[in-house]
């Protein structure tokens, strides 16, 4: 992708935008889950069952506002591949708002960066992806840092953990569902369903522990769902000006803002280790995002005179002629 100066710099600022407006979602999911807006109105904490409910209840809205005036067509629609990321999507949001609730949002957020490190060896066995000694490594080095964070077998270790890593299985999961849909559905088509189907799920499950909102918990819930479009929005939009390889490492600020808003509200802090664990899950990811743009990059033909072919890198090589074979045979 060609772009100019000022087109990279937009495409930065706007995934900067969407990784403070990620954190603001956790943040709210975490004020919701603490108990929050029920001061003197005898309401209790917000289940994150109820959390995730408004998430896709409040997102769905000016989805559907949309969907009226550009009336996108619907013929083909894959409602199983819909399905299959919804239920994960929903797991997954669910999953982290109550694990936000229970331990320091930089801590829980730098666990669910493990996701892309879980779609990599799902691609393996689902998409028959290759995958090289490079993008090994950064799975390698994110793993060494979720166990700093989750600490199994300490008397550091929290719980919470448990719930966070299951929300990056669920997110992980969620990403080759998106695969499959990706070039088969145009996106407008995908956010709708995705949130139709959300907005069903989210509010059977919420009437299970449904308890009646305050005033403020009503806003803070549609807070939720409303920034986490705008989210969306910054994040599409972004991908379309710059490469991925390039804004990618960008969203990794979340983790930052994750961290500040918590010390400013909650007055909470990662410990050390907790800091050195987040790091180096960031690290693996950065790698790993680096690897996949490289990986897609069109290797450049020899030429015929100098009759050898040049690879400075050979793990490059073998992994685009992995991707070349995304789709392969079916034996």
């Amino acid at each position: 992708m060609t772009v100019d100066g000022s087109a990279v710099r937009r495409a930065a600022a706007l995934m900067i935008l969407a990784s403070a407006l990620v954190a603001v979602t956790t943040l709210l999911a975490k004020a919701l889950g603490r108990g929050i807006g029920t001061e003197g109105d005898g309401a209790a904490p917000m289940h994150a069952l109820m959390i995730g409910a408004g998430r896709y209840v409040f997102a769905f809205i000016p989805l559907a506002a949309i969907g009226l005036w550009k009336r996108p067509s619907f013929k083909g629609t894959r409602l199983d591949l819909h399905f299959g990321r919804t239920l994960m999507g929903w797991g997954g949001g669910t999953s982290l708002f109550a694990a936000s609730a229970l331990m320091p949002l930089a801590t829980a957020t730098a666990i669910s960066f493990l996701s892309p490190m879980i779609a990599m060896v799902l691609a393996i066995l689902f998409l028959s992806e290759r995958v090289g000694p490079w993008r090994w490594a950064a799975a390698g080095i994110s793993l060494a840092g979720a166990l700093i964070l989750i600490r199994p077998g300490s008397e550091a270790f929290q719980p919470a953990a448990l719930i966070a890593l299951a929300a990056a299985l669920m997110m992980g999961t969620e990403t080759i569902f998106i695969k499959r849909l990706s070039g088969r559905e145009p996106l407008l088509r995908i956010l709708i369903v995705n949130n139709a189907m959300g907005t069903v799920l989210a509010v059977s499950a919420a009437l299970f522990v449904w308890t009646s909102p305050t005033p403020l918990q009503w806003l803070m819930m549609a807070g939720v769902g409303v920034v986490m479009v705008t989210a969306q929005a910054c994040f599409v939009s972004a991908m379309r000006l710059a490469d991925a390889s390039y804004v990618m490492p960008f969203f990794y600020a979340t983790l930052v803002f994750a961290a500040l808003y918590d010390a400013a509200i909650f007055r909470e802090w990662p410990d050390a280790l907790g800091f050195v664990g987040a790091a180096i899950v960031v690290a693996g990811a950065v790698i790993l995002a680096w690897r996949e743009a490289r990986a897609r990059k069109p290797i450049t033909p020899p030429r015929p005179s100098v009759g050898i072919a040049t690879a400075s890198d050979p793990d490059a090589k073998n992994e685009n002629a992995g991707d070349a074979q995304t789709h392969p045979r079916r034996q």
